[in-house]
């Protein structure tokens, strides 16, 4: 491989995004392809939460409290809408709004979503390239109990309390890859899949048409970072999905789903037991501490991942 090799990170929620700041900081060629099966119209303005996730990381200004969002924002905007009697449960700052509202007009001016990202990402000073999965509407739609949801229903005005009966992906069909998409794939010396929830992060990228067979026949390293410690996710509904929808709750759990597609798993020390079992399924193992804190301890592992590519 190059001295600075060419990494393509695909990538959706806070763990993808503390892993694309890692990777930022020792490499020069950084493509991420970002999960925009979680966006949503909110209030009248096009919300995209994995992009900006990434992107707000990527330039510092993320709060790290919450892993998303801007640090030190307001909420004027919508306190002012409750009192006008807007149900305001999903949180947008107000510095926050300034980006839909910009992403809003350059889409109703007929914009693709990936030049509007690439435009947003420079003002901010982000090097890295970020690129939506797709330029097309594609909708993550959960089943629960009582219905089928929109994600951010789901996940934020629900907390994600309903067991998921399944995954839908609205759209999915007539989606066509962003441009640059499919080259980051096979063009890349190393393309890594975040620690991300493997059905409503990783997977809506993985389902458009395309990409997975980019993938799959790529000549680029290929590795990922288990989201599952211990038998348990770091935050969100992964390990609940899992077991909701049959799959073992634990890295071998997760390296089925990734079976086929992947040269080296990265897991936990805590299941560093569990690495005959993935190595069975024909993918080596990196055993690290994966519970991320600070950029430090993010470059270490990116560090880590790289090294084990070469």
């Amino acid at each position: 491989m190059r001295t600075s090799p060419t990494v393509t990170l695909l990538s959706g929620g806070g763990g993808g995004a503390k892993l694309a700041q890692g990777l930022a900081r020792v490499v020069d060629d950084l493509t991420v392809v970002v999960n925009t099966g979680d966006d949503a119209v909110l209030y009248g303005l096009s919300v995209s939460p994995d992009l900006d996730t990434v992107m707000y990381t990527l330039a510092g200004l993320v709060d790290p409290r919450a892993g998303w969002g801007i640090d030190g924002d307001t909420h004027a905007t919508l306190e002012a809408m409750a009192r006008l009697g807007e149900d305001t449960w999903f949180s947008l700052g107000d510095r926050d709004l300034a980006t839909h509202i910009l992403r809003t007009a350059r889409l109703h001016a007929g914009a693709p979503l990936s030049e509007v990202t690439a435009q947003l990402c420079a003002a901010l000073g982000v090097r890295a390239r970020l690129l939506p999965m797709t330029d097309d509407r594609v909708a993550t739609q959960v089943d629960v109990a009582d219905g089928r949801l929109g994600f951010q229903e789901y996940f934020v005005g629900r907390r994600h309390r309903d067991e998921v009966l399944g995954v839908v992906l609205d759209g999915i069909e007539l989606a066509r890859p962003a441009p640059g998409v499919l080259a980051a794939l096979t063009e890349a010396d190393m393309v890594v899949i975040g620690p991300s929830n493997p059905f409503v992060s990783i997977g809506p990228i993985l389902a458009v048409p395309g990409v997975r067979e980019a993938l799959a026949g790529t000549q680029a390293h290929r590795a990922a970072v288990s989201p599952i410690v211990g038998g348990q996710a770091l935050k969100g509904p992964a390990a609940a999905m899992l077991a909701a929808l049959g799959h073992e709750v634990s890295a071998v759990g997760v390296a089925r789903l990734y079976a086929g597609l992947l040269d080296v798993l990265v897991i936990d020390e805590q299941d560093r037991l569990l690495a005959p079992a993935v190595e069975a399924l024909g993918m080596s193992v990196v055993v690290t501490q994966t519970v991320l804190g600070g950029p430090e301890d993010r470059e270490r592992l990116a560090r880590e991942l790289l090294d084990a590519a070469s």
